[in-house]
């Protein structure tokens, strides 16, 4: 799909949305798969309840969390998620991690950054937190850097599964962050396999591994039982999907195909109304996998 057969869509879309009047629109889906949207990608100058509310009404299940709960009070936090379930919506994942997973001697500030970042996800009612691997080391080697990476995570594992929780580690390409340690997922499948924990998974981020080396559909095959997550943004510029190099109608449907069923994510910046585009990224999925109903069949994507 082309700019121009994303625009068409998202002209068409236009026309299906529904008038947001406080509860969620959506359409089905399809057994395994939900969507949401990593909030800090829409516009900034929006209060965090219509963000919340455009997720919503464009027909997700989930958002997705960095850091906007470090100011909120434990009232704010409990209105939040009170308005969160009459939408429909969860907390499907946090991201928390500033403490390097490759450093051999970091396991206790890891571990206490863990505990603080459990403390938060129960709080929201959310199982899934996402870890970047932070900086390189410098003066270890990388094979030092990996085993590091692998022990800090198998004692991450135990805290893990005691608290019920999930984590996930999230390779970041070296365009985005010179000094990233893990930068694409074929080094986090292979430390994930290591950990061997079902409780460690990784974050399979297309935006940032088409970036890093492509070859997106044969990673999946490979290594579907360690995927936690996806991340969906196109390349270049991290817009929405069909607005560059990345063929995501081949994507969504190798995921169904794999029977796929956790979140996907979508964590792009809109180059339209937000609103008009998440509901449009969604419809794109769900038409990939045939799954839209033919009243909103998508006719446009091939």
């Amino acid at each position: 799909m082309n700019r121009r057969e994303f625009n068409q869509l998202v002209a068409g879309a236009a026309l299906m949305l529904p008038t947001f009047k406080g509860s969620p629109q959506t359409l089905p889906t399809p057994s395994q798969f939900h969507f949401s949207v990593m909030l800090w990608t829409i516009d900034h100058k929006l209060p965090l309840e219509r963000c919340i509310e455009i997720v919503a009404a464009a027909g997700y299940n989930g958002i997705e969390l960095v850091n906007e709960y470090e100011k909120w009070s434990p009232e704010y936090t409990r209105h939040i998620k009170t308005k969160m379930r009459s939408l429909g919506l969860v907390v499907d994942a946090i991201a928390g991690g500033r403490v390097t997973l490759a450093d051999p001697a970091g396991s206790s500030k890891l571990i206490a950054q863990l505990t603080a970042h459990i403390a938060i996800a129960k709080s929201l009612d959310c199982s899934r937190i996402i870890l970047t691997s932070g900086s390189r080391v410098d003066g270890l080697s990388r094979e030092t850097q990996h085993a590091a990476c692998i022990e800090n995570l198998k004692r991450l594992s135990g805290l893990a599964e005691k608290n019920d929780v999930e984590i996930l580690i999230e390779p970041i390409d070296l365009l985005e962050d010179k000094s990233a340690y893990l930068n694409s997922v074929v080094e986090g499948f292979e430390i994930a396999r290591a950990v061997g924990s079902p409780h460690v998974k990784v974050l399979c981020d297309f935006y940032h591994e088409q970036r890093a080396s492509g070859n997106l559909i044969e990673k999946l095959e490979n290594n579907m039982d360690w995927i936690g997550l996806v991340h969906v943004a196109d390349v270049p510029g991290r817009h929405e999907p069909g607005t560059g190099e990345i063929d995501y109608r081949n994507v969504y449907r190798k995921l169904a195909d794999l029977n796929y069923r956790r979140f996907i994510a979508m964590e792009y910046y809109p180059t339209v109304d937000p609103l008009v585009s998440y509901k449009t990224s969604r419809l794109v999925a769900l038409e990939a996998t045939h799954s839209v109903p033919a009243p909103y069949k998508l006719t446009s994507v091939g």
